[in-house]
Order: structure tokens, then C-alpha cells, then sequence
């Protein structure tokens, strides 16, 4: 993998992820833009001790442009985007609307692909790999900006998820403070230590469904399943067998067979509904341990938590979206419309041949 930094013309800053250590990146952003200005503010609500990131600046942003004014394809002629050079193979950028700035932690923008057409699962296994590399990259980078606390990749995809640009790409927050599903991981990790004596939940968890019938698919250093108690209809946690906090303590074995495996549950996502159907919209979340210090959670450490990915949707069925109403959105008590084992079962069904 190559590097290469630059700014775009505006001062934010670009980074190109090259495939060829030949690659040489000096393609000038030529848009007349003046400097990035935000508003990003964040509260903390006294009841809830949860966090709202309050950024009015990002009513402005773009929203479905036509396919050939994509800000995330590469500039060509006088259609300058958002990636000066006339191709890339992955590049990353500071977000032009961030919901975070500042003391406020930082938003990247991660293009998969100069092909506006694919989606991630339409990567080869080498493509794949040089997008883990660098959400390993900018996990490091970002792990020391001093505002920053917790990093997290993900990727939305489809118009149902509310993606405003349809070209291949996924994001990276770099938030201030310790994320309220991470806490709540973190407190169920320290209560289930001191209840047992020392054992790591985590660790349970997936011996448990290893053993079980929710296991979707497995490697030789990864393991994909239903969990328990899915809050979604079609909802898959895929782990590193051999625990680490983070990406960057991820092996060159597990790197390697990463591409394998998440390739593989990306396009049995898309054939979860049958011929015909349209991609299947879908959330993918990269779940590492925060960087700061963790003295609220008795006797944890950044060793004990589990790197994973949680990867959704939120169509329930043909046709048919899982809307959070009133259960989920007002009280966070979901209800599921796919039994787990169901699901697991319906993704082994449409394993490719």
C-alpha cells in the first residue's frame, strides 16, 4: 500500500490509498472554494448522560446529485469533484459537512472504488484489503488527535438508509467521548468479569455461538453469526476469533481472510430476498475500544474488549422496511420480526455455489 497526503483547496486534507508503489498523486484541486467553515456543537443531555452533535451547517450538504455531478467520482476535464486526481483506487477526505469539527472530534469520507456503479461487494479480494488498510490507517491517525476518544468506521448504503450520495463509500467518526452502545458494552464487560471471577464476555459470547445454530459462515480466523437476541431482522456480527481491541491489532492471517468472508456476507445480504429484489440497503459498523481512559468501567481494560463488525438492514421482507416507532425510537426496546435463527438459517440458504 502507498500513501500519499495533499489538500484540497479549501485546506482539508486528502489522502490517496494506492494499490502500486509507483502511483504518484500531484493533481491540483482546482475548485475556487473558500475555507470550510462548521458549527459543529456538542451537548450533553443531563437525563439521558448520552451526547447530540448539533451541526446546522449540514442542511446545506449535497443531496442525490445526478450521476455525472458526483462529488466522490474522480475529476475529469473541467467536472472537478471532491478527488482531483483522474482515478484512485481509495481515498480519504475530510468531510465537507462534518457533524464533527474541532474540539468536536473529526469526520472522514472513505470512496471504496472510482467505479460509481459497484458496491463494496463488487470489490476483489485485493480492493477489499486495501479499504481494511486503510480503516486501519486512519483508526492510528485519528487514535491521537488529542480531541479524539473513539474511532468508528462504517459504511450506509441505500436510499433507505437515507444515503444522499450513490457512489461506493462508507465514513469514519472520530468522536470526543466514549459512544453510548460502546458504554454500555463496556459495563455489561466489567459486571460479567467480576460476576465470574475474570471471564471475558465477549469471549463467551462467541463460544457460545460457535457452538450453536446461528453461526453464518466461518473461516480459519473469523466467525460471522445471528446473535441472540438481533435487534434487526437480518442482523450479523462477524468477529475475529483471536480477540483484539481494535484494527490495528488484527494479524496478517486475519487480515488476509478478512476480504473472504466479508465479500461473501455483503453478497449474501443481496440475495437475502430473492432474484429481482433491489441491493439490499444495509448498515456496516466497525465496533472498536475507545483510546481514552476507561476508570468508569471497574476493572476493564482496552485488552478486554472485542473488535467486531455488526452488519444490518432494515428491510424485514419483500418490499417491506423495519420502521423504529414508537417501542424503539421512544423507549429502545426493539422488536424483531425474524427470528435469529430463522435469519442465520435464510443466510446459509442463499450461499453461493
Amino acid at each position: 500500500m502507498k500513501k500519499t497526503s495533499t489538500r484540497l483547496a479549501d485546506g482539508r486534507e486528502l489522502i490517496y490509498y494506492d494499490l502500486r508503489d509507483d502511483r504518484v498523486r500531484d493533481a491540483v484541486d482546482r475548485r475556487p472554494l473558500e475555507r470550510t467553515v462548521t458549527t459543529s456543537e456538542v451537548r450533553r443531555d443531563p437525563l439521558l448522560g448520552d451526547s447530540v452533535a448539533v451541526a446546522s451547517h449540514r442542511q446545506g450538504r449535497t443531496y442525490h446529485p445526478p450521476a455525472d455531478q458526483c462529488p466522490l467520482c474522480p475529476s475529469a476535464g473541467e467536472r472537478l469533484s471532491e478527488i482531483p486526481d483522474s482515478s484512485y483506487d481509495v481515498v480519504v477526505f475530510e468531510n465537507r459537512f462534518p457533524s464533527l469539527a474541532g474540539d468536536s472530534g473529526r469526520c472522514e469520507v472513505v470512496c471504496f472504488t472510482s467505479d460509481h456503479s459497484a458496491a463494496f461487494a463488487d470489490l476483489s479480494e485485493e480492493q477489499a484489503r486495501l479499504v481494511l488498510d486503510a480503516w486501519t490507517d486512519r483508526t492510528s491517525e485519528l487514535s491521537h488527535l488529542p480531541s479524539v476518544e473513539q474511532v468508528f468506521c462504517f459504511e450506509n448504503r441505500g436510499a433507505e438508509i437515507g444515503v444522499t450520495l450513490g457512489h461506493p463509500h462508507g465514513q469514519i467518526y472520530a468522536y470526543p467521548f466514549t459512544t453510548p452502545r460502546t458504554a454500555l458494552m463496556l459495563r455489561s464487560l466489567a459486571a460479567h468479569k467480576e460476576a465470574t471471577g475474570g471471564e471475558n464476555l465477549f469471549d463467551a459470547v462467541v463460544a457460545e455461538e460457535l457452538a450453536g445454530e446461528r453461526v453464518v459462515l466461518e473461516g480459519e480466523h473469523w466467525v460471522a453469526f445471528v446473535p441472540y437476541a438481533a435487534h434487526w431482522p437480518y442482523e450479523v456480527h462477524l468477529y475475529p476469533k483471536r480477540r483484539v481491541p481494535d484494527l490495528l491489532g488484527l494479524d496478517e492471517a486475519a487480515r488476509t481472510e478478512f476480504p473472504q468472508v466479508y465479500l461473501e456476507l455483503l453478497r449474501r445480504f443481496d440475495r437475502i430476498f430473492g432474484e429481482g429484489e433491489p441491493p439490499t440497503p444495509y448498515i456496516a459498523a466497525w465496533h472498536q475500544a475507545p483510546f481514552g481512559q476507561l476508570e468508569d468501567f471497574d476493572g476493564v481494560t482496552r485488552d478486554d474488549f472485542a473488535l467486531h463488525l455488526e452488519l444490518f438492514t432494515i428491510r424485514r421482507t419483500s418490499g417491506k422496511l423495519k420502521f423504529l416507532a414508537g417501542s424503539e425510537s421512544g423507549m429502545n426496546v426493539f422488536i424483531n420480526d425474524v427470528p435469529p435463527e430463522r435469519a442465520a438459517e435464510r443466510l446459509r440458504e442463499v450461499a453461493s455455489s
